[in-house]
């Protein structure tokens, strides 16, 4: 028995209007540009992949299941410009056959600088998932999957969350291991495969044939047929547990554009992973794979991994000098706004809390060749120089705004 696990990530970042140096208002986020966005997201993807994912749940009676992690900074947004997309989550949550997973509230790397700051957007995140879909989550993922072990002890000393997504990187995988298992933290496996924190490890590359390889027409397996992949699924049978499909929401109908053929290929896809070996496959929540399967091993990752770039590292966010200042001082800058923050100006947590969100450390981003393009096709600015300018400008406005 194989079983799939599909996880999808829904962000939206509250992107910077051009900030001057010599600006001193209070408004830094460039909402007209934020709204057209989330709007041209919506039509392109998030209506019809969610109104697509709601019927094959119904059609397939709760057998096709999935999970997703939707950011407080894309949840405000709907709240702001596109309420019907809530209600459409709403629907799938009441299904019963969809997960949400709690994460940071601001899609941020707070775990590498503060953990106080990590806890209260993580329980913020909780607060959220409860109060607007009635759902308590039981499964974490960590922005950008980035994960190591440090976090895997604050996920277990934390007690609330039976797993953990992570990217399958090969280096730690070393020869002979499988992504298609489930793992633990370094000595926690008891007896039976029992493990206090269940790792779900992204097979990158089927994950990567769906998100990244669809659309290309040098691809060998160009056009891939929903029939074809869920072939490529069910060989896993006998050579693992599960196949953790771990991807940006957005690759249906933003990445992948509807005249690829995506929402067909996707629309078809339940049924073919049930018809190529009748009986003997699925899918499953996250919470559900890690309480139906036992763990096979250790999941050790000392250094911070991620799901991002060739390097599967921090290097997308931290880089280079301007990333790592510009982050520094945005943590460094912490206490004050905290202080501003219970001196009476109730908003100015708020707009620090939406620095943090890691995209901003992203757009300065200074790498080339294919790395580079996704970092380009992702960034609203002209360059990474631009884009640190523009930061450091809005966090020296706050940082004046904490003096007044």
């Amino acid at each position: 028995m194989v079983a799939v696990c599909f996880y999808f990530q829904v962000h939206q970042p509250f992107r910077l209007r051009n900030y001057s140096v010599f600006a001193n208002d209070p408004f830094y986020f460039d909402n007209e540009a934020n709204e057209a966005i989330l709007h041209k997201v919506a039509d392109k993807c998030y209506r019809p992949a969610t109104r697509l994912l709601l019927d094959l749940v119904r059609r397939h009676e709760g057998r096709f299941r999935i999970s997703f992690a939707i950011t407080g900074t894309a949840l405000e947004q709907f709240s702001r410009w596109t309420p019907d997309l809530i209600d459409l989550w709403r629907e799938l949550a009441e299904t019963g056959a969809c997960e949400f997973m709690a994460e940071t509230s601001h899609h941020s790397l707070s775990f590498l600088y503060d953990q106080e700051e990590f806890r209260a957007q993580v329980n913020d995140h909780v607060a959220l998932m409860q109060s607007t879909f009635g759902f308590t989550p039981s499964f974490f993922r960590n922005t950008e999957l980035t994960y190591d072990n440090r976090l895997a002890d604050w996920l277990k000393a934390d007690g609330r969350f039976r797993g953990v997504c992570c990217e399958g990187v090969d280096r730690l995988l070393g020869d002979g291991r499988s992504p298609n298992y489930v793992y633990g933290p370094p000595g926690t496996l008891a007896a039976g495969g029992k493990t206090p924190l269940g790792v779900l490890l992204k097979n990158y590359r089927l994950s990567d044939d769906v998100a990244f390889r669809f659309s290309d027409r040098g691809w060998s397996e160009w056009p891939l047929r929903a029939e074809t992949f869920a072939g490529w699924l069910n060989r896993i049978n006998g050579d693992g547990h599960l196949c953790n499909l771990f991807m940006d929401y957005e690759t249906f109908g933003e990445h992948q554009w509807a005249e690829t053929g995506i929402f067909p290929f996707l629309e078809k896809l339940p049924e073919a992973v049930f018809d190529v070996n009748p009986g003997q496959n699925e899918f499953v929540t996250c919470t559900e794979a890690v309480d139906r399967f036992p763990a096979v091993g250790d999941w050790d990752a000392p250094e911070m991994i991620s799901w991002a770039d060739s390097e599967r590292d921090l290097t997308a966010w931290l880089g280079n000098p301007m990333q790592r200042n510009a982050g520094q001082e945005l943590y460094r800058l912490r206490p004050a706004i905290l202080k501003r923050h219970e001196a009476g100006d109730e908003h100015i947590l708020e707009d620090w809390r939406k620095l943090t969100t890691s995209d901003h450390l992203y757009y300065m981003c200074t790498k080339y060749w294919a790395d580079g393009d996704v970092h380009k096709y992702f960034s609203p600015y002209d360059s990474p120089y631009d884009a640190y300018i523009t930061f450091m400008n809005v966090l020296d406005a706050l940082k004046r705004r904490t003096q007044s």
